[in-house]
């Protein structure tokens, strides 16, 4: 049994305008960087990095504008944000990784991946990078911005646990109540608040809609896998499911070398629903080289 209680060591590193902060599983295994997804922090992989320990030396870095790292003002085009991971990577002496990404994240690795080819030697996508099908029908600014806003945090803190309570009923325990709650902060008035600022939230959104990740998919050299999130029964068949799917397949075909590996029955959060399935599924495609 894998202790997924195993606490990581936390340090920081100057990148640039940056105060960043990492977190490191250790393990003398071949690196692997995490990135967390949108308005997340490197605390999403406190389940999943134990069970990659064995074989791997996993580090997750707060990206810029998330978690304890620098709130920058700027910055949140993806040229800036993969060089803020590279820059990672100098600081720790680490030229060549395996790189996973998380909804957001994958966006951030993918151009990693791109326009960084010789610091990425495998890409993992977990439910986030994709793109074609229905989904990418030109939609104006304002429908793509409403389509993204900023999910809702209002409320006291207990308001705020009772929310996700209820929607991850079926995988809620002490450690995902302890991991979400480093993603907001409690303001002034005791009300709940997402650290990744509103401004920011609307410059990643910006760079989203000018610069779709599908724009370099082509520029991917390395070996690829795809872990999208298989719908909940009450979600299966629904056009969205339909949707992800079209999605999933354009994805494989934009990307060389590329290939899919489903979670069934899950939730966007993989990686508390189901860490240990998507633990094996990482270690299977490292392996494989």
């Amino acid at each position: 049994m894998v202790d997924t209680g195993l606490r990581p060591s936390e340090n920081w590193a100057d990148i640039g305008d940056l105060r960043l902060r990492f977190l490191d599983w250790g393990g003398d295994g071949p690196p692997v960087l995490a990135l967390h997804g949108l308005a997340s922090s490197a605390h999403w992989y406190d389940l999943v990095a134990p069970m990659l320990r064995e074989n791997y030396r996993v580090i997750a870095p707060d990206q810029r504008g998330h978690g304890q790292t620098t709130q920058a003002s700027s910055g949140y085009d993806w040229q800036t944000l993969a060089s803020d991971v590279s820059g990672l990577m100098d600081h720790l002496g680490i030229p060549q990784a395996a790189v996973l990404g998380h909804s957001w994240g994958c966006n951030v690795a993918i151009n990693l991946a791109a326009r960084f080819p010789e610091r990425v030697n495998a890409l993992t996508m977990i439910d986030g990078g994709l793109g074609g099908g229905r989904a990418l029908q030109t939609p104006t600014w304002e429908e793509f911005r409403t389509r993204a806003r900023p999910r809702d945090v209002s409320g006291t803190r207990q308001d705020f646990l009772d929310r996700l309570r209820q929607q991850l009923w079926f995988c809620w325990n002490e450690e995902v109540e302890r991991i979400v709650q480093t993603m907001i902060y409690e303001d002034e008035h005791g009300q709940i608040q997402d650290i990744l600022r509103p401004e920011n939230h609307a410059q990643v959104m910006k760079a989203m809609y000018d610069e779709p990740t599908s724009n370099v998919w082509h520029q991917v050299q390395c070996p690829t896998l795809l872990v999208p999130a298989g719908p909940r029964p009450e979600r299966a068949g629904t056009d969205n499911a339909r949707i992800k799917e079209e999605r999933v397949i354009a994805s494989v075909e934009g990307i060389k070398n590329c290939r899919v590996h489903w979670i069934a029955e899950t939730v966007h959060d993989i990686g508390y629903d189901k860490p240990q399935e998507l633990a094996q599924a990482i270690r299977e495609f490292l392996a494989e080289g």
